[in-house]
């Protein structure tokens, strides 16, 4: 059950041109797939998946980690860990400053490896614990198949059957514009940019799926214009729980403002403003809870949030919190706070999905229906379908052994064909919003 070798996979699928207070999604996401191989101990194999950004740094770091994991017993994920941490120890943009050698460019392999000088900057914490992340999945999906059992029995057993999500709305344009000689891109999910818009697009989330929760991503329009979305949907949709995200766009005047229309209305408000001072002081003055993802996202972080009185719902995310047992720890250190607990998102297919799925069954604490985008990404999924699907707002936990999923290796293969083909290495929704805004200010806050 030794591991034998880790392969990373870049790939690019589509995304609507979905709006945020950072500016707009690109045609594609960037996203990679792990592959830990793992010797059976019998004379075969098995592999083991994870999903994870696919911005070129982390596709270098999962390389390099990847280089040295051989040897390492798929079961022993401390030394997985520590592997991990030691070898990012000191490197940063996946170079080794070590010995001065430069990790390949994903996007362009053929060419000659750029000479880069060496550089004392640390690997950050927060992005080390992203890279081990995704090979703690995919190591928990070996052990799994390798066990016979799902995942969410390694991590304690299920406490919950079925997971409930909810609908992420987004304001949206209808298309992706004419660019550079290429044509619009359309998706027939249409314009969200006004109240109306937006609760036809959450009655179609509704209707598809049978989510329970809502939640839209705010940060876009002026605040006025978010809370009568707010406010429309409400009266659309007088049974179902309502958050919103601005995702720090709002001053704390502002939001002073806001939560004065909002109480009674809200199940909770995400990040209106930066940093636990103003979440503090504006949670002095509204019997809305605050929810983060923001200003607590690593146990260093809760202190000071607990100190500001700031937040009372943290949103887990497996993909920074260190994988899927810190995720699920996570839910006793709020627990033991008195905080809340629910789940972020960002674009992604159905391996986070799963991994996500079996986190929450196993948090007992997570009394919140979770942040998902995949409805938005599902069309592209690397997953060969039939396991993974939504009932009245929720995915049922995979009873196959590790994850429960499988990898489609041609809807793979074209993936990453794609991602070969765009020459892109990172997302940048700032750059891409200014084609069609050039005058957009990304500084945040922005009202």
């Amino acid at each position: 059950m030794i591991i034998r070798e880790l392969r990373v996979t870049p790939i690019a699928f589509r995304d609507p041109p979905l709006l945020n207070a950072d500016g707009v999604h690109q045609p594609h996401v960037l996203r990679a797939v792990v592959e830990l191989v793992v010797d059976d101990g019998r004379g075969g194999e098995v592999t083991g998946l994870g999903e994870c950004a696919g911005h070129a740094w982390q596709l270098d770091w999962l390389t390099l980690a990847g280089a040295h994991l051989a040897g390492i017993h798929v079961f022993d994920t401390a030394a997985v860990g520590r592997t991990v941490r030691a070898l990012l120890a000191g490197r940063a943009d996946g170079v080794d400053y070590g010995t001065g050698a430069p990790w390949r460019r994903w996007a362009d392999r053929t060419s000659p490896p750029e000479s880069r000088g060496p550089a004392p900057i640390p690997a950050p914490a927060f992005d080390v614990r992203r890279v081990y992340a995704a090979i703690e999945v995919a190591c928990l999906d070996a052990q799994g198949k390798l066990s016979g059992v799902p995942v969410v029995d390694l991590l304690g057993g299920r406490v919950r059957d079925a997971v409930p999500y909810s609908a992420y709305l987004f304001y949206k344009w209808k298309e992706h514009p004419e660019r550079n000689g290429a044509p619009a891109i359309g998706d027939d999910w249409g314009a969200a940019l006004d109240p109306d818009g937006i609760v036809a697009q959450a009655r179609r989330m509704v209707d598809r799926y049978g989510f329970r929760s809502l939640k839209l991503k705010g940060g876009v329009f002026p605040p006025d214009e978010e809370i009568a979305a707010i406010h429309a949907l409400r009266a659309a949709f007088p049974g179902h729980p309502l958050r919103i995200d601005p995702n720090a766009a709002w001053t704390l005047q502002t939001s002073l403002a806001a939560v004065r229309e909002l109480e009674g209305v809200l199940e909770y408000l995400e990040d209106p403003v930066a940093g636990v001072a103003d979440m503090g002081a504006l949670a002095a003055h509204t019997s809305i809870p605050l929810a983060t993802n923001m200003c607590v996202n690593s146990l260093e972080t809760m202190r000071p949030a607990l100190d500001h009185g700031a937040v009372r719902i943290v949103l887990a995310d497996h993909h920074y919190w260190g994988g899927l047992r810190g995720t699920a720890a996570l839910g006793d250190v709020c627990k033991a706070v008195g905080w809340g607990l629910s789940m972020h998102s960002n674009s992604h297919l159905g391996i986070s999905l799963a991994a996500m799925t079996h986190a929450a069954a196993a948090t007992e604490d997570l009394a919140y229906a979770c942040d998902t985008h995949y409805p938005w990404n599902a069309a592209d999924d690397v997953v060969a379908p039939g396991t993974l699907a939504f009932t009245d707002g929720a995915v049922e936990v995979p009873r196959g052994p590790g994850l429960g999923v499988e990898l489609d290796r041609a809807v793979l293969d074209r993936l990453h064909a794609t991602y070969l083909g765009l020459g892109r290495e990172h997302r940048n929704d700032k750059t891409y919003l200014r084609t069609v805004e050039p005058d957009f200010d990304p500084t945040l806050p922005r009202w």
